[in-house]
């Protein structure tokens, strides 16, 4: 039944961001508060569909945290469910992503069309880390949410690395607060499996973390013990390896 259900929402969740992306490459033209409005509500629909055909129910912790004013949202990557659900919980925001994906057919247009993504180098180091800051510091000024996967990629159940430290720069350099958010959408999508559990997907939005206070290096730090401890309490994952919520 889970297979069944898994295949379903593949199909359906596939069908419809072709359709999607295919309506936003077409409508190239249209203001970019259509592209956004578009992409938010395919992502609503995203999340809305996984609970009748998956049975996953994602439940919001913490949405007192999330503030009026612009920030860096820094949240934990293990999955490609985050970033459908994100979209819909915060103002508009921009990606920070590799540029690769903006050569993806069709998929990569429309994510430039819909979210005007910062899209770095990965391999250029300091020169991408600049560039986050940048173009950062415009979209934050002009009132766009910079959302940050701060380690860089998906990573496996219960694990971590070391953050990049583009995404606390960027807040010292803009003078803006950073927004943590950790979650367990691993346990229910994971990256190898296709087959998606069922239960409740809980995403748990910090209190917002000062970076003026310390260097972008200490910054990273407080970022992921928090996020690694919020991690250690609910993710399936993360306990089935005893992972320790202190990061390495």
């Amino acid at each position: 039944m889970l297979l069944l259900r898994s295949i379903t929402f593949t199909i359906v969740g596939f069908g419809s961001v072709l359709l999607a992306a295919a309506l936003l490459v077409f409508t190239f033209w249209a203001p970019q508060r259509f592209h956004s409005w578009l992409c938010f509500t395919w992502c609503s629909f995203a999340v809305w569909i996984a609970r009748p055909i998956c049975g996953i129910r994602v439940e919001i912790e913490g949405r007192e945290n999330i503030p009026d004013e612009p920030c860096v949202v820094m949240l934990k990557h293990t999955s490609t469910f985050e970033t459908y659900w994100h979209v819909t919980l915060f103002p508009k925001t921009v990606w920070v992503l590799k540029k690769e994906m903006m050569s993806v057919p069709l998929i990569g247009w429309a994510i430039s069309l819909a979210l005007n993504p910062i899209a770095i180098d990965r391999s250029s180091g300091a020169s991408a880390v600049k560039q986050v800051i940048r173009q950062g510091t415009e979209r934050l000024a002009a009132g766009t949410w910079v959302s940050v996967f701060p380690e860089g990629t998906r990573m496996p159940p219960g694990e971590t690395r070391t953050y990049g430290i583009s995404g606390a720069a960027l807040a010292r350099e803009a003078h803006v607060k950073i927004l943590p958010v950790a979650h367990n959408a691993d346990d229910f999508w994971g990256k190898v499996s296709s087959v998606k559990s069922t239960g409740v997907l809980r995403v748990r939005v910090g209190p917002l973390i000062d970076a003026a206070n310390q260097p972008p290096k200490e910054t990273n730090l407080i970022v992921q013990k928090w996020i690694e401890t919020q991690m250690h309490e609910i993710s399936r994952a993360y306990k089935d390896k005893h992972v320790q919520p202190q990061p390495d």
